[in-house]
């Protein structure tokens, strides 16, 4: 007599228990066989399809794995629309790991409608939008985050939430003037791309002692003459110096956006070659220092799926848009002053395709 579903089940979990991980992604597959409505089984199926921790450090799952774990995904929300691990999981693959924001949108409409009070999808979207430079959406999403109702039950989703508030704001401004389509290939961007693509992006900590460091380091010593020779003196010098670094990072993060805009901006073209599976990014752009930089920091699946694309050649239309859902309230809404005049790329004249 075959074993039952729930028996295979077991049987995955014990091989899971006694280490035997390959073990139990077969038994979590017989399961599904079996009883392809078994909601678990395809959850085992994901998570056991991805790598192990090894030595205190999580291996990230390459192309394949991250596809199959996926489909797996998608069946356990199917199945059960309730299980928000699989939810958050499946963003985490689709955004990160795929390079699918388009489809990392809809994935998180569709939690959306599971659990219309969570803020969690809103502040995932939000985070999509910014990357691709649609603030007007994301002024929507944060009317809605932050309206009555809403389930934001802990400090921490109340910190996500103001997170993703500063997010938008910092990108928004950065982008007042021109907010960069990379589909365009005549957008002015791409041209300071260009100029600066032998220049890496500065990273946090080389800003943080080539600029914050010493500039506290100077008024804590300005402030221990003037005031550090008592013990009580000593300790407000100490919280001086902890509230001046503390003021000064959060004051001149936008200051390094800046300096970094032309990686930001390189960023954003690789995210929208991943999301439409077709190409905008110039050979002579790709082959530089700058992309070879950016590239790195990206997972390894998420840079198998760009190689597979670049390999394809296919060029991408000056008009793509992500398919996204209307998130424009029913009724009038004035336009934040970032959307204003945001057509200049494609309704100027004739624009040509892509070119090295």
């Amino acid at each position: 007599m075959a074993k039952s579903a729930e028996l295979t089940w077991l049987d995955a979990l014990e091989a899971e228990e006694s280490g035997d991980r390959e073990a139990a992604l077969e038994a979590a597959k017989e399961t599904v066989r079996i009883d392809p409505g078994h909601s678990d089984g395809w959850m085992g199926v994901a998570r056991w399809t991805l790598p192990l921790e090894v030595k205190g450090r999580q291996e990230m799952p390459n192309l394949q794995q991250s596809a199959k774990a996926m489909a797996a995904l998608r069946k356990v929300v199917e199945i059960d629309p309730e299980n928000s691990d699989a939810w958050r999981l499946g963003g985490v693959l689709l955004v990160d790991h795929l390079g699918m924001l388009e489809d990392g949108i809809r994935w998180w409409e569709a939690r959306r409608v599971v659990a219309p009070y969570e803020v969690v999808p809103l502040i995932e979207q939000i985070g999509i939008l910014v990357r691709l430079g649609y603030y007007e959406e994301c002024a929507f999403l944060l009317e809605e985050l932050f309206s009555e109702g809403m389930d934001a039950t802990d400090r921490k989703q109340l910190a996500q939430m103001e997170a993703a508030r500063r997010m938008v704001s910092r990108a928004a401004k950065m982008e007042k003037d021109e907010i960069f389509k990379p589909q365009n290939p005549k957008h002015p961007r791409w041209a300071i791309i260009g100029r600066m693509k032998k220049k890496k992006p500065m990273s946090d900590t080389f800003f943080l002692f080539t600029f914050i460091a010493p500039l506290v380091f100077i008024l804590g010593t300005l402030a221990m003459y003037a005031i550090g020779d008592s013990t009580s003196g000593s300790i407000l010098v100490f919280l001086f110096i902890l509230l001046s670094f503390m003021a000064i990072s959060r004051l001149t993060s936008g200051f390094l956006h800046k300096l970094n805009r032309h990686a930001l901006d390189l960023d954003r073209a690789i995210d929208v070659e991943t999301s439409a599976g077709k190409v905008c990014i110039p050979t002579s752009i790709r082959a530089s220092k700058l992309y070879l930089a950016m590239t790195k920091k990206r997972m390894p699946g998420l840079n198998e799926r760009l190689e597979l694309i670049v390999e394809s050649g296919d060029k991408l239309s000056i008009r793509w848009k992500p398919e996204m859902p209307d998130f424009a309230p029913e009724e009038g809404h004035e336009n934040p002053w970032w959307a204003e005049g945001d057509e200049s790329g494609a309704e100027q004249g004739d624009l040509e395709p892509l070119e090295d």
